[in-house]
């Protein structure tokens, strides 16, 4: 779908509401509270219901009731229009740029669209990741010589002890990924994070020579690529898959966002992931639209 294609087809907030609930409920209006589908539709107030499960009186939903566009004065269009340019663009859009080609009433208000529409993107990746599997870590925040002297904290693999954010991805390859804010790249951490995303039956889990994912064969066909010996391919043994997905998500730091907070960073890892899981998906701004 092209922008002007997006125009044409949501002109009314009326065919918005008709697609969310189409993309919402695609087997039938259901009660969000209760899930109750014996849901009666409220003919004076279109796109409403009435569930009587809920209690004697009768529970009154609307098509935004529960979503990230309940409680909100902004229009269904323009939510459809923020949510579209920031996944079709690949190395994401600022709300500050949003702000300024929308029109929004302020900056605050782009920035708190955006950062729902982040909510609704995350777990993208649906159960564990198969075949060949890249895992690694990476490290966001500036040099500790570019800070303040009071807030260049001590040393540490990867600015750890700088004040640098630690995020651990893994990668299928030609598949999806997985990354997650974490707070140290411990082994503890690290071990952790393989076995909730990667599968014990992959055909091969690639890392580098990192400590923290020490004894991993004992439960994965693991394999090593050694970094500091200059090592970066060895057949099938690289990091390069998952390494090129840190490099989009780094290049969107510094281009787009410019800085990134550890209270939010979690949610843009969820709109990297998502624009990754869902390249290439026809319907991927209706999968947007239903998640929400």
């Amino acid at each position: 779908m092209k922008f002007n294609e997006l125009l044409a087809r949501f002109q009314t907030e009326d065919d918005c509401k008709a697609f969310l609930v189409e993309r919402r409920w695609p087997n039938g209006v259901t009660c969000p509270r209760c899930g109750n589908a014996k849901v009666w539709e409220v003919k004076s107030r279109p796109f409403h219901w009435l569930c009587k499960g809920c209690n004697r009186n009768g529970y009154r939903f609307s098509v935004i009731t529960g979503t990230i566009f309940e409680n909100t004065k902004y229009p269904l269009r323009e939510w459809f229009k923020v949510a579209f340019l920031m996944y079709h663009s690949k190395k994401g859009m600022s709300a500050h740029q949003i702000h300024r080609m929308l029109g929004t009433g302020s900056y605050e208000t782009a920035w708190y669209m955006c950062h729902r529409i982040r909510v609704a993107m995350q777990n993208s990746a649906k159960g564990r990741l198969f075949g060949t599997v890249e895992v690694d870590e990476t490290f966001v925040g500036g040099k500790a010589k570019n800070r303040h002297v009071g807030e260049r904290g001590g040393p540490g693999r990867g600015g750890l002890g700088s004040g640098k954010t630690p995020v651990v991805g893994a990668i299928e390859r030609g598949g999806k990924v997985v990354a997650r804010v974490v707070k140290s790249v411990d082994a503890a951490t690290l071990k952790g994070f393989v076995r909730q995303t990667v599968s014990d039956k992959v055909s091969l889990l690639v890392t580098d020579e990192w400590v923290g994912y020490k004894g991993l064969a004992a439960e994965y066909p693991h394999e090593v690529i050694r970094h500091t010996h200059n090592q970066y391919v060895v057949g099938a043994i690289h990091t390069n898959t998952i390494e090129g997905f840190w490099s989009m998500f780094k290049r969107g730091i510094v281009g787009t966002f410019h800085k990134m907070s550890d209270t939010y960073m979690p949610l843009y890892v969820n709109e990297f992931e998502f624009r990754h899981n869902h390249r290439g998906d026809p319907d991927a701004f209706g999968e947007i639209i239903a998640r929400c």
